[in-house]
């Protein structure tokens, strides 16, 4: 078995990388497990612990779909937070000119369907992941960071692969290794 997700990569920018800086020292006080840089991803679906016979499946079909899918851009735009600001467990940053991420998610999560994998019931969210966090001490610090940075453009993203990775827990944090490049058209 092998933990896998399907994912875009995305290459940290100056901006990216200033505004992670920023955050960190902002929220130094609180207890984050922060993405390192060089792992920040777009993840369009998490399979979990996948047998590696199907693996095959997986490739034959993500070469299918990207082979047909054209080039996009989308816009890193805004922070936020998954549960809320209370009891916060993702730090996040936010995603504008989607609609393409959302058709090529679209069609992955249909061909997995199509091929029997599970597939996540709660609808897409595109984010990305730059901490996680089992509680929070100054919710107030919190929000207002947040709200600094709601609107903050970032920088723009360029797709010409979508990645099946696979996922291996080390205690010092997760490696991410390529199981397959799939290049857009």
């Amino acid at each position: 078995m092998k933990r896998v997700f399907i994912a875009l990569k995305v290459d940290p920018g100056r901006e990216l990388l200033k505004l992670y800086s920023s955050l960190n020292a902002l929220l130094e006080a609180e207890n984050i497990k922060w993405v390192d840089p060089g792992n920040i991803h777009l993840t369009l679906a998490f399979l979990g612990d996948t047998e590696e016979k199907r693996i095959k499946i997986l490739s034959d079909m993500l070469g299918d779909i990207c082979c047909d899918f054209k080039e996009f851009d989308f816009v890193l735009s805004g922070t936020g937070i998954f549960k809320n600001i209370r009891d916060p467990r993702v730090l996040w940053i936010g995603i504008k000119s989607a609609d393409r991420l959302f058709a090529i998610n679209s069609l992955i999560t249909e061909g997995l369907k199509i091929n029997g994998f599970n597939t996540e019931e709660r609808p897409f969210s595109p984010h990305l992941t730059l901490g996680r966090m089992k509680s929070v001490r100054d919710a107030g610090n919190l929000k207002s960071v947040i709200e600094r940075y709601r609107d903050y453009q970032i920088q723009i993203v360029h797709v010409t692969e979508v990645i099946l990775y696979e996922s291996i827990l080390k205690q010092t944090g997760p490696i991410y290794k390529i199981l397959g490049s799939f290049v857009l058209s």
